[in-house]
């Protein structure tokens, strides 16, 4: 365990002016108050919270932040109290420390919707101070590095979730080698015997190749030394990780890697970066398409460099970062380093460095990601979101006027409306990319200069949601969806409560509803339609909450009575709200003679129970030993069922001469909205249409919606069409569509 002074030996090697009493008056606290507690382990609980301090010595964070990792653990294991910790230490501290107990709540091994909400938590945490994150990552760290302690099935869970969520949301921070670090540890943890193979295939790798790496380091050196340039040239092995994953994804063994090492050029200014680029290009050959310049266009994490590949020595390929060591210091802490410098608040001229947190790119795409908590996503969609942009690759495209626009790999021309703002993705109805019309699903590519087309009256299509790449997009869509959806409800809910302020004989307004909406406990009139259209709220509460006296004396149905009004076009029947009518004279198809092409000799032949099929569908016979055929139309639900009896199957057609008069059966659901005569208006307009009603089964949902199920028998598919859009017209009919069962 980490003794006292080598604490503060630790940050006075970045930071002589530290404040040693604070240091020593932490570590004194944090130890007394862990007492005799022990870790799974069987070491000392205190020794985590040392350890946590130490990695973050190695970011070179500043007091505060190493003080409140060795608190981190002691408001929510032992009796401190954050009130005593503001007293002792300072309201900074005791601001860290409360956010890392909230965070410390946290189970993210968990459901998936428990797992999106908490991780809404942990980023709202770190809103207000992302030196609360930098800990909890180095705390996620020290755990990883002490898992083999935990029980196997709870190792996995863990290694999964690192390797889901704080692994790339350190790379999305910038924190490459601590994102390194945790994607190797999770691959150790979830494939050990994986792990083993790569570390043991690299160590032999390294061996063979060290004199090659040591040839192309002085090399290269002693090439950049000539022009001028002075420079760090090192070459290094990729992680088992990354190698494990470029196998996975390119279905490539290790033999057939061709960039296991990579070399970094470290040099004194950005000029220089550049000088030194022209000096590899003109020494080795490069290989096409492998040029990427994050200077001038740096990464979202305010990652900077230059990457190329060449043909190097003994012909091997040789990948290259150039940077400046201000960009390496960056690519190695990320955010890490503007948090650094926090408090100081100066710029490096020559590097134009940002030196304030809030400032850092990293830090706007994670206070971008935050806003989305405002959308009133789920926590299932928020966390889909999330993990769409920690996980991708990037694109560069640009708008007409030249602003650049960074995307995931894979983006649309519909993910780059939704990134210049949502009301440009939500009214985009085509695109331009490089001047020349696009499809809206053409992928993009690194350079695209795009221009949107937009309409005022266009809407997104519900579709684009699953065509999308970017969280952004996915999250406007569907909330325009559920706009459209809600507002759609909502019209209908109008429409239910005006005829039901009618038949109560009072007058409806929305200022005197907007009187009642405590009542109701809804916050507009909009929420109160909308939620009478859904069937979460019967009309007659509504007219009640708005005139208290009310009192409806209208019958509720005693028995052979119908709200829907049948107006005795048969025989009715009542239990438990079903209503079921007969007709008498309904035309039921025969099961013989019907006119099916592709049935071998007398065979009996029926139609599918519950659906029926008509003239105009594709249709296929179901055998069955003993009964007969049934005729089916091709997309029937029912079909399943016979996927693993093929023998069963009968190809069949309709063998109907133009002009038969004869009927097939068809079944309807209509879901109308309850007043009286409602099934006099569906009967007439089936009857207007010549159809024929064979049977109705009226099943109330709500107090103001009921369902309707019609078998019917019609001519052919065009007749049953022509009658479900003449249902879909009447105002009393929310919706009507043909049931395959």
């Amino acid at each position: 365990m980490m003794r006292q002074y080598e604490l503060v030996e630790r940050v006075k090697r970045y930071n002589p002016a530290t404040d040693e009493a604070l240091l020593n008056r932490a570590y004194v606290y944090a130890m007394r108050a862990h007492g005799t507690q022990k870790r799974a382990s069987g070491d000392p609980f205190f020794a985590h919270p040392l350890e946590v301090a130490a990695i973050l010595t190695d970011l070179r964070l500043d007091d505060a932040t190493i003080v409140a990792a060795v608190l981190h653990d002691t408001v929510e294991d032992t009796a401190a109290t954050l009130e005593e910790i503001g007293r002792l230490f300072s309201p900074e501290i005791r601001a860290l420390v409360d956010g890392l107990t909230k965070l410390k709540r946290l189970d993210l091994v968990s459901k998936r919707a428990v797992q999106g909400e908490n991780f809404r938590k942990l980023l709202l945490a770190v809103a207000e101070d992302v030196r609360v994150l930098l800990v909890k990552l180095a705390d996620r760290l020290h755990n990883m590095r002490t898992l083999s302690f935990m029980k196997p099935e709870k190792r996995a869970r863990i290694a999964e979730e690192t390797l889901d969520i704080y692994a790339p949301l350190a790379g999305r921070m910038g924190m490459q080698e601590l994102r390194d670090e945790l994607e190797d540890l999770s691959l150790q943890n979830l494939k050990p015997e994986v792990y083993a193979t790569i570390a043991k295939r690299l160590e032999a790798f390294s061996e063979t190749s060290r004199s090659l790496i040591a040839t192309i380091e002085k090399d290269l050196t002693a090439r950049l030394a000539v022009r001028g340039i002075p420079a760090e040239v090192k070459g290094r092995l990729k992680k088992p990780y990354s190698i494990w994953s470029k196998m996975e994804r390119k279905s490539v063994a290790f033999e057939q890697l061709s960039d296991i090492v990579g070399f970094r050029v470290v040099v004194g200014t950005t000029p220089e970066c550049y000088g030194a680029l022209g000096v590899v290009h003109t020494s080795w050959p490069t290989v096409p398409g492998r040029y990427k310049d994050y200077i001038s266009t740096p990464k979202q994490n305010d990652y900077r460099s230059i990457h190329t590949t060449v043909i190097g020595p003994k012909r091997q390929r040789v990948e290259l970062q150039i940077r400046t060591y201000a960009m390496d210091e960056i690519a190695e802490y990320g955010i890490a380093a503007h948090a650094q410098y926090k408090e100081d608040g100066e710029r490096d001229d020559a590097e134009n460095r940002p030196r304030l947190a809030t400032e850092s790119g990293a830090y706007q795409w994670l206070r971008r990601t935050i806003e989305l908590l405002a959308e009133g996503d789920s926590p299932e969609e928020f966390l889909e979101h999330t993990k769409l942009e920690l996980f991708q690759d990037q694109v560069f495209c640009f708008t007409p006027k030249g602003r650049l626009i960074a995307l995931p790999r894979g983006a649309t021309p519909i993910d780059f409306a939704y990134a210049v703002h949502t009301d440009v993705g939500n009214s985009a109805v085509g695109a331009k990319i490089n001047g020349r019309m696009a499809p809206l699903l053409h992928e993009l590519a690194n350079g695209d200069e795009v221009e949107i087309s937009r309409s005022d009256g266009a809407s997104p299509p519900a579709a684009w949601e699953s065509l999308v790449v970017t969280g952004k997009a996915r999250a406007a869509i569907r909330r325009a969806t559920r706009t459209a959806v809600r507002r759609q409800y909502a019209g209908l809910g109008r429409q239910i409560l005006d005829r039901a302020f009618e038949r109560a004989g009072k007058s409806f307004t929305e200022e005197k509803l907007r009187g009642s909406l405590p009542r109701l406990a809804r916050a507009t009139p909009d929420d109160v339609f909308a939620a009478v259209g859904r069937g979460e709220m019967f009309s007659g509460d509504v007219v009640k909450a708005v005139y208290p006296d009310f009192k409806d004396n209208r019958s509720t149905g005693s028995p052979g009575s119908a709200q829907g009004g049948a107006d005795g076009a048969g025989r009715l029947s009542r239990k438990d709200q079903t209503i079921r009518l007969t007709f008498p004279e309904g035309g039921a198809v025969p099961d013989a003679g019907i006119p099916i092409r592709g049935v071998a000799g007398d065979l009996p032949v029926s139609f599918a129970p519950n659906g029926g099929a008509v003239p105009g569908d594709r249709i296929v016979g179901i055998l069955t030993p003993g009964i007969g055929v049934t005729i089916y139309p091709i997309q029937s639900a029912a079909l399943a069922d016979f996927d693993n009896e093929p023998e069963r199957w009968l190809d069949v057609r309709w063998d109907v001469e133009a002009g038969s008069n004869e009927r097939f059966p068809a079944r309807l659901m209509v879901e109308s909205i309850n007043e009286p005569g409602v099934l006099a208006q569906i009967s007439q307009v089936i009857a207007d249409h010549d159809g024929n009603i064979d049977n109705v089964k009226m099943t109330r949902r709500t107090q103001d919606f009921t369902d309707i199920v019609i078998d019917l028998a019609v001519w052919d598919l065009k007749h049953l069409n022509a009658i479900v859009m003449e249902l879909r017209a009447k105002r009393s009919v929310s919706r009507a569509e043909r049931m395959n069962g």
